[in-house]
Formats: structure tokens, sequence, C-alpha cells
């Protein structure tokens, strides 16, 4: 547990997003969306992401764009919501919020990262992790297939992020093995569900939350 004195007087939000480009986004949807359909519904995750994190009110909102911060929709995304772009740099998803870690706890600041693949997250889970956040180091959401969905820290926590089989059922299993090896305590949260797959395409739809996403 890390000392009341030592709790950052700042938490942000960092939203790591792609940008929709057809047929590098969402390659699991094409069947059923094409390319562009599926870069689509990427541009109103990014979208329902921010929104998300705006609307719960914990701390300043990044966007972490993927390739880079010029692309159009991220232009357009920080004229809209009024956040501030940050380039994702890293030869993995694990160096990237590595390096987005690192520069904010170097800051004295503590960070939630969210993706933008969870339109189930709503502010008041955003709200949760920072206030666990209060009392303890580090703060996950699971995700149904393995993953986690939000991680928040307020202190670095060595090997947290390498040797992880990003992208498979293995992540949240081997990210709770680093912080028991780090003797860090960790808050979760209640698991929710991610979108990749066409099944949870229509789990979206059937939620009612299809048009929430494309509008």
């Amino acid at each position: 547990m890390v000392p009341a004195a030592h709790l950052p007087s700042e938490v942000r939000v960092a939203v790591f997003a792609k940008a929709p480009i057809p047929g590098e986004v969402k390659t699991r949807l094409h069947g059923i969306l094409g390319p562009e359909g599926a870069a689509a519904l990427q541009a109103g995750l990014v979208r329902h992401a921010l929104s998300t994190a705006l609307a719960a009110g914990v701390g300043p909102v990044e966007l972490h764009c993927a390739p880079d911060e010029h692309h159009d929709f991220f232009v357009r995304c920080a004229e809209r919501f009024r956040v501030t772009l940050v380039r994702q740099e890293g030869r993995d998803l694990g160096e990237r919020m590595g390096r987005a870690f690192a520069s904010a706890l170097g800051a004295g600041r503590g960070l939630l990262v969210i993706g933008s693949d969870c339109p189930v997250l709503r502010p008041d889970d955003l709200r949760s992790a920072r206030a666990a956040l209060d009392k303890e180091t580090a703060v996950l959401i699971p995700a149904e297939d393995g993953g986690y969905v939000l991680i928040g820290l307020t202190a670095p926590v060595a090997g947290l992020f390498t040797n992880v089989e990003w992208g498979t059922d293995a992540v949240l299993r081997q990210t709770r093995t680093r912080f028991a090896e780090a003797r860090v305590r960790c808050v979760e949260l209640p698991e929710r569900w991610d979108l990749d797959r066409p099944e949870d395409y229509a789990r979206l739809a059937t939620e009612g939350l299809l048009e929430e996403i494309l509008s």
C-alpha cells in the first residue's frame, strides 16, 4: 500500500486507440462488416471511450494514438473532446503502456489506462478505479476473455508489462503474477467484456449499445 502522503495529487486517464484505418482495425469483424464498416465501428468506439473518460470526471484525459497523433481522425477528436494527443511509442502494447506510465508516474501523477474496445465501461467504473488508487497502488478491471479493460497505478511495478502474451487469454493471469512477484496489492473491480469477435458485435446489438456507439 502506498502511504497517503505519497499518493499523487492528480490521476489522469489515458485512452489507448488505433486510428480507424480500413483494413487495419477490427480485422476479426471484416467478415460481417467489411473493412470500411469495421473502421467506422472503431471510430465510434474511440469516441465512446473518450466520452466515458470525460464524463467520469476523475482527471485530465489524454488520447494515446497509434500509429501517431497526426491522423485526421485524432485531430478531430482533439478538437471535439478537448483532449491532449499523445503518440504511442514502443514495439508492443506492453512497452507502449509502460512508457505511458513511466511518463505519468515520473511527473508525480497517477494514471488510469483504458482501451477503446470496452463499450460497457461506464463513468462509474472509472470513478471506482480512481477511488481504489486512494487505498492501493494498483487497480484492474478484468475482461471476460482473460485480459483487462482498465489498469491503473500510482507507483511503478517492476516487470509489469514485460514478457506478457498480449492479445491472448493469458494476459490477466500473467499480470496477476507480476503483481504478486512485486508484492503489490491490486484492487480488482467487477469484470467487463470487450469487443473483438463477431459474437461480441452481436452482443453489442442485443444490449442496445450499437446505436450509441455509431451515433
